[in-house]
């Protein structure tokens, strides 16, 4: 299959102001996709696309840019303003539109922006469907006659049927009452309606990073920084805290006592509940990233487990393939294909209390059969042209590490598909020969 140009891992992403993410560019983006959501569209109407985005300043001219390339295509556009990027998933399947659009960089600071792309069904878009788009935009923008022009609508309370599509998720018959919870929206998209699930489910809510301004997303706080959410649990007294990033698809959860648990476990505490229900639905995906200590964990329990290439995307296909329910990666982003097409970090965060309620179990207690093993990643920024996996120092680097780390670890070694970084990853028993493998690694890809 060709490679793509514009596409990585989750859409396209980069600096704002900054090729590709640019008003022409983004305008091009948008006509490109509705060229192609017309050509296989069966309805005589025009195709409507839903379009959110998250609480970037930028977030208004990328708006803009793509509701004017849809329209010159011929297509309309459904606006919600700020949602997080699995109610965009959620919403699109919903209301029967042809695909849906969420402008944002997840986890990346303010002045990065992009586009997520999910198909009519709420799932990520496959390879073919993104290289038929880079097709169409090399083609250039053709507007349609101006009585072919799309229109725009917004979507009126998009947050609403969000939260109610949450809140089906939790089990009926239980309830949060008496449980008090931190959430840390990272400023960002969730900010008005993942403390609205839990408090309709009867939590006492304490809500943190809820005042964005457009330029303090994930700026010291969601789920990239779970020191700042385990300082608001200690301060408040709470049971538990919930961390969530920019556009909350990813999950990190602090427990009473300040300590963070990362999606590794996270998906332990799902996956061992619904074994022990006999709902499990098969077995679990990882991904390259995954702790050893949580296969172990799995192969203990006699859970299948298996490995997909890093990216939310990747764990999906395994799990479409494999007939299985849940998968996850470390970074937090969590599936439960029986709730939801994708990562969505509101239903796997209730997921978590659901099974803890049920089992009357404390976080730690839920996942003390997990040991992880030390983990060192090391981002190390490249540039993009960089030939840098053929370079001898690396290759000899590796080489020199894989035969140290022979059965007492392992060694991840891969670029970035969001950023300019190559991401060096050392896994070991002991946490300091995890360290100085990483280090060593790193410093050969960054000579």
């Amino acid at each position: 299959m060709a490679s793509r140009k514009y596409f990585g891992t989750d859409g396209v992403r980069g600096e704002v102001g900054v090729a590709p993410i640019t008003p022409d560019f983004v305008m091009r983006l948008g006509h490109a996709t509705g060229r192609v959501l017309k050509k296989h569209w069966k309805s005589s109407s025009h195709p409507a696309v839903l379009i959110g985005k998250d609480t970037r300043i930028s977030g208004y001219m990328l708006e803009a840019a793509l509701e004017a390339g849809l329209s010159a295509a011929g297509v309309d556009v459904v606006l919600t303003g700020p949602l997080p990027t699995p109610a965009i998933a959620y919403l699109t399947r919903a209301q029967r539109q042809a695909a849906g659009l969420v402008i944002s960089a997840s986890h990346n600071p303010f002045q990065d922006n992009g586009i997520k792309f999910f198909d009519r069904n709420g799932d990520k878009l496959s390879d073919e469907a993104e290289l038929e788009i880079e097709a169409e935009f090399d083609q250039g923008i053709r507007c349609v006659p101006s009585n072919e022009l799309g229109k725009a609508r917004r979507l009126n309370d998009a947050q609403g049927r969000y939260i109610e599509f949450c809140k089906r998720a939790f089990p009926s018959e239980l309830t949060l009452r008496g449980v008090k919870i931190v959430v840390d929206c990272a400023n960002g998209a969730a900010y008005q309606v993942t403390p609205a699930v839990l408090h309709e489910l009867g939590a006492d809510v304490v809500s943190v990073g809820v005042a964005p301004d457009g330029l303090n997303i994930n700026k010291g706080v969601g789920a990239l920084y779970p020191e700042y959410l385990s300082e608001k649990v200690l301060q408040h007294k709470a049971d538990i805290g919930i961390a969530v990033d920019g556009d909350a698809d990813r999950l990190i959860v602090v427990d009473a006592k300040g300590n963070s648990y990362d999606g590794d476990q996270l998906v332990y505490v799902i996956a061992a509940h619904r074994a022990a229900r006999g709902d499990l639905g098969g077995g679990v995906v990882g991904t390259q990233m995954t702790n050893y200590g949580l296969e172990q964990a799995f192969q203990r329990r006699g859970i299948a487990f298996a490995r997909a290439k890093v990216g939310d995307r990747y764990v999906l296909e395994i799990l479409k393939e494999r007939n299985w329910l849940i998968g996850g990666e470390n970074s937090g982003h969590i599936l439960c294909l029986d709730r939801h097409t994708t990562g969505d970090a509101t239903i796997a965060a209730l997921e978590v209390l659901g099974a803890l309620v049920q089992q009357g179990r404390s976080l730690a207690d839920a996942c003390a059969d997990v040991k992880l093993l030390p983990q060192h990643l090391i981002n190390v920024r490249i540039d993009k042209s960089s030939p840098w996996a053929d370079k001898t120092n690396v290759k000899s680097a590796l080489a020199d590490w894989e035969q140290k780390l022979t059965g007492r670890g392992r060694i991840l070694l891969r670029p970035s598909g969001t950023e300019p970084v190559v991401r060096v990853m050392v896994e070991a028993e002991d946490e300091a020969l995890a360290r100085a493998g990483a280090e060593a690694i790193a410093e050969a890809v960054a000579a």
